[in-house]
């Protein structure tokens, strides 16, 4: 599979870090999710069911990034990895996860953790549990 969905640049404030005051006033966090799925279908239909609806991945990452305080965006990027799997068809996954202006001594940008990680459950997959009219499967 070669086709790929990118949601890239996505600006987020949250509480993340080790240090407590870090977890106090938080600070900008940037993402870019790859998704690696099978786009045939929806290049030939151009209808949003037949894809994965990015406003939908959007909505996931930025309840995760804005909610639980994690003190490490390794464990940010890989839960988020999960639930992305978990929440979408996708074959994989790969997640960067940049925190902004980290709190370093020194001129820093950000720091990134990326991640990757595979789909482990087939049927998400092939959506064989979704009868069609005339006994096809989606």
């Amino acid at each position: 599979m070669k086709d790929c969905l990118r949601l890239c640049g996505l600006s987020f404030y949250g509480y993340h870090g080790v240090s407590a005051a870090e977890r106090e006033t938080g600070r900008a966090f940037e993402v870019d999710c790859e998704l690696e799925i099978d786009l045939a279908e929806a290049g030939h239909t151009d209808r949003l069911g037949d894809t994965v609806d990015y406003g939908k991945v959007y909505a996931v990452i930025k309840e995760m990034v804005e909610g639980k305080a994690y003190g490490l965006i390794e464990a940010l990027a890989g839960e988020l990895a999960m639930k992305i799997l978990d929440s979408f068809p996708a074959y994989r996954v790969t997640l960067r996860v940049r925190k902004m202006q980290p709190p370093l001594a020194g001129q820093v940008k950000y720091i990134e953790a990326e991640v990757t990680r595979y789909q482990g459950d087939t049927t998400k997959l092939t959506g064989e549990s979704e009868p069609q009219p005339g006994g096809k499967h989606k």
